[in-house]
């Protein structure tokens, strides 16, 4: 087999206050022709700088590379070639597939006039022959609609579509090489999976190689023939991912084998019943017609019923848009729903604005993204501690202070974190901050709407056993939303599978993932691409 890609002896380093920071330290790695290579890592390991080094896409001149440093594609090297002759490359012979779509894409532009100008850049198309070829790589990428999508704009469209219109952009020029970036991350199930078996398809049909970038383990072993893991800026392990997956040598492959979830010991009881919601409705207004004054409505959540148990936990699973994050936002009332809320045998519905205030300090939130969630203007000691004066004005602040300090040491956090903000938290750390400010006012219920979402795998085990740990501790019940089946396999007592605002089914997590009756249900399980069989999950 011929090597499309030799990295030798790959050092980056990035000038910060008047030193060098190195960030990739002698990497050395090849790919064969229509091969795939895994480069698997960390957040900071520096997966990504040694991807866009081979397309010299790193801010230059505050980043640099060692004299001995070689990038080289069917033998020729390309690193630190004039800008004319890269350029040539970039599309033609290597093109990248980035983490986020979203922003990667041209909010101001449609998708047609994306697709087609590598086209006219680098072929000298005519226009109309560019359009065609456009719609034929969106037909390529089994995009539905793709004439409607053609003229769509990147925020009319799903994260699955905009991913495929990254993949057909990638592909226009038909590339030697493609460099996937983390092109699955926060994707729901079913979709990486279809995103996964396009690109093996692809590869299979255009004669590619594919440089793959995750922190997943579970997409490396049914993806990819070599894997690399990186830790720091070097590869600390490299072969076969078979080889590697059974036999790892290095301690930290060992530990992201080791932080897959495992499945929890399921607690069946039913015996006392915290939150009860029944015939849920939720409603939102996507169209206004003043003329005559029509109003049309997206039904979010349809007559849904759902129990909630003390000590236990319930997973609500689903695809983006099934509902999920509509519910638990009308449960601790962020959203206006139709139906009862019936939490600790009282009906939400009949409480008056003091009286619900009341309640919330027992039902608390911890949201998909903390970054967000978390004011950034205050400190973590103020974002702990806000929740204690509102529901207990009349502590003094040596009380206050001790219970901030308390609800840090209890999610892990050393005392000195107590001053700083949450843009210099790691986003781990500020997912505990986040966990920290629910538990300071001793609930009994916690709605988890993604609490591991994109978090590296090492990183959502440790959230994983924290949780579990609190739930032991105060007696904790949680409501877990989720698109991925490991964190609820590895968290829920109770599973509610949820598909266009309604429950298709719903049980004992071991049985449901283990039987499953819905064909809805046995194709999410189906997408798990690490295992083989249901009960592995």
């Amino acid at each position: 087999m011929t090597e499309l890609l030799e990295i030798n002896n790959l050092d980056v380093s990035f000038l910060n206050k008047g030193e060098n920071f190195r960030a990739v330290d002698s990497v050395s790695f090849s790919i064969e022709e229509g091969k795939t290579m895994a480069l698997v890592g960390e957040s900071g390991s520096g997966k990504s700088v040694t991807a866009l080094s081979i397309l010299q896409l790193l801010p230059y001149p505050l980043a640099s590379h060692s004299s001995r440093s070689s990038v080289k594609i069917k033998g020729k090297e390309i690193l630190g070639i004039e800008s004319k002759k890269l350029r040539d490359i970039r599309g033609n012979s290597v093109s990248m597939i980035f983490q986020e779509p979203m922003t990667s894409l041209n909010p101001f532009q449609k998708i047609n006039t994306q697709i087609k100008e590598s086209l006219i850049v680098h072929n000298k198309t005519p226009k109309i022959e560019a359009n065609l070829v456009s719609l034929s790589l969106l037909e390529m990428v089994k995009i539905l609609n793709p004439k409607i999508v053609l003229n769509s704009y990147p925020h009319q469209l799903s994260g699955g579509q905009r991913q495929r219109v990254m993949i057909a952009m990638a592909l226009v020029n038909k590339p030697k090489l493609l460099i996937a970036d983390e092109p699955t991350t926060a994707l729901d199930v079913t979709v990486e999976k279809k995103l996964l078996e396009l690109l093996l398809d692809l590869q299979k049909t255009l004669g590619m190689s594919i440089l793959f970038i995750t922190h997943d383990l579970n997409i490396v072993k049914k993806f990819a023939e070599n894997v690399c893991v990186m830790k720091e800026g070097v590869i600390v392990e490299r072969g076969k991912v078979e080889q590697v997956f059974k036999f790892p040598e290095h301690p930290y492959t060992k530990k992201l084998l080791d932080s897959i979830p495992k499945s929890k010991k399921i607690v069946k009881t039913e015996a006392n019943i915290l939150l009860e919601a029944k015939g849920i409705n939720i409603k939102y207004i996507y169209k206004r017609k003043f003329i005559p004054r029509k109003k049309f409505y997206q039904h979010a959540v349809k007559n849904m019923d759902i129990k909630i148990f003390s000590g236990s936990t319930t997973g609500l699973i689903g695809e983006s848009g099934s509902g999920k994050s509509s519910l638990a936002k009308a449960l601790v009332g962020l959203e206006n729903s139709k139906g009862k809320i019936i939490f600790r045998n009282t009906d939400l519905g009949e409480l008056s604005f003091n009286e619900k205030k009341s309640v919330k300090k027992d039902l608390q939130i911890v949201f998909q993204d903390p970054f967000g969630s978390l004011s950034p203007r205050m400190t973590i000691s103020e974002i702990i501690g806000e929740g204690l004066k509102v529901h207990y004005p009349d502590l003094d602040s040596d009380q206050r202070n001790f219970r901030i300090l308390k609800a840090l040491q209890e999610v892990e956090i050393p005392r000195p974190f107590i001053n700083r903000f949450p843009h210099e938290l790691s986003g781990g750390q500020r997912q505990r901050i986040a966990l920290a400010r629910a538990i300071i006012l001793k609930p009994k219920l916690i709605i988890l709407d993604e609490p591991t979402s994109a978090l590296d795998v090492s990183i959502q085990i440790q959230i994983i056993n924290l949780l579990l740990e609190l739930q032991k501790k105060f007696g904790l019940s949680y409501l877990c939303i989720s698109h991925d089946l490991r964190v609820i396999r590895a968290l829920s007592d109770f599973v509610y599978v949820m598909k266009e605002g309604k429950v298709l089914e719903h049980g004992y997590t071991d049985e449901v993932f283990g039987d499953p009756k819905n064909i809805y249900t046995k194709e999410l399980l189906s997408a798990v691409t690490v295992f083989n069989t249901v009960s592995d999950l």
